[in-house]
């Protein structure tokens, strides 16, 4: 593993910098966990550490407040938590087991009570996010967020089936299990906007948060093939071009880079679109200034999401994984 090189990106878009608040943050979402009662076995506290949440949060929304930040920055690491559980834990190895814990989240962000620190923590969250938004921006995170939770119980089935995704469908599950739509979504409190259901429907800007997406889901994957090969984890892009090429895991990598570069081109094509089927549209005032500040930051949030995984240690260490062994989360989920 250690002598695969990762290819040398270009990235159109320059960096915003980073958030002057991430040291508040961290400590605000540590703070956070303890209340919650999330409390974190050793091995699974030092990949925390190492996946270093506050920085994703502090390069993608550089200009947020810092009362948002700290809040999307918890969003996050919960958003941490259930993803090395049912990647790596035993929940993502039993269908029954995943889908009840999904199925008990997903009833929690609709209002039902929770039980146990997890539950409870998304609870809060959930009232801290939603409460002064928009009937159609709920709808649109509730959608995005029970998205994305319920691609880890589609992963446990095809598991346990011995199914491999084609890459075309694993394309299109990528989409939602990278879990940027909701951040997306979050994007709009920062940002000061809550778009208005047509807006949400130009083509144009569908394909631009796609893009957005791809490219997170597709860098993630690039940064984080040697952790999940020595997991044994196959719901990965560069492990589904080699065994679909037959190809070298170098050459994987390499034909990844180049589809990395493909879907900037995306970002930008989807750019342009957008400002000629707003003018179509007739779009004026603050709908059109809310699209206009959309396009802006979304290329800092590309920008910021790319730099992320060149400095998280989750991904530049991966050979830690193997020293501190699996981190099993299973017992936050319990009551």
């Amino acid at each position: 593993m250690s002598q695969i090189k990762l290819p040398v990106f270009h990235m159109p878009f320059p960096s915003a910098g980073c958030h002057p608040g991430l040291a508040e943050t961290r400590r605000a979402a540590w703070q956070w966990a303890e209340s919650e009662g999330l409390i974190l076995s050793a091995p699974s506290r030092k990949r925390m550490i190492r996946t270093r949440p506050e920085l994703w949060i502090s390069l993608i929304f550089p200009k947020a407040s810092q009362r948002h930040l700290d809040l999307f920055c918890q969003w996050l690491f919960w958003a941490f938590l259930v993803d090395d559980e049912f990647d790596d834990g035993p929940a993502g190895r039993d269908p029954g087991m995943c889908g009840s814990a999904i199925a008990r989240l997903v009833d929690v962000f609709d209002g039902a009570p929770p039980h146990g620190p997890m539950e409870r923590a998304l609870a809060g969250l959930r009232d801290r996010t939603c409460g002064d938004r928009s009937p159609h921006w709920r709808r649109q995170f509730r959608r995005d967020t029970a998205a994305w939770l319920w691609t880890y119980y589609a992963e446990a089935v095809e598991r346990a089936a011995g199914q491999v995704p084609s890459r075309a469908d694993f394309a299109r599950h990528r989409r939602d299990s990278v879990a940027m739509q909701p951040f997306l979504d979050l994007h709009e409190i920062t940002a000061g906007i809550d778009l208005p259901e047509s807006a949400r429907s130009l083509p144009a800007y569908i394909a631009l948060r796609n893009a957005v997406t791809d490219h997170s889901g597709l860098c993630n994957d690039i940064c984080s093939f040697e952790k999940e090969a020595a997991l044994g984890y196959e719901h990965n892009a560069v492990r589904l071009i080699q065994r679909d090429r037959r190809s070298t895991l170098q050459e994987a990598v390499d034909e990844a880079g180049i589809q990395l570069a493909r879907i900037a081109e995306r970002v930008q094509r989807a750019e342009r679109e957008l400002t000629e089927e707003i003018d179509a549209a007739g779009i004026t005032g603050s709908t059109r200034a809310a699209l206009e500040r959309c396009v802006r930051d979304y290329r800092g949030l590309v920008r910021g999401d790319f730099d992320y995984h060149a400095r998280a240690e989750r991904y530049t260490r991966p050979d830690l994984v193997e020293r501190d062994g699996h981190a099993s989360l299973s017992g936050i989920f319990a009551s």
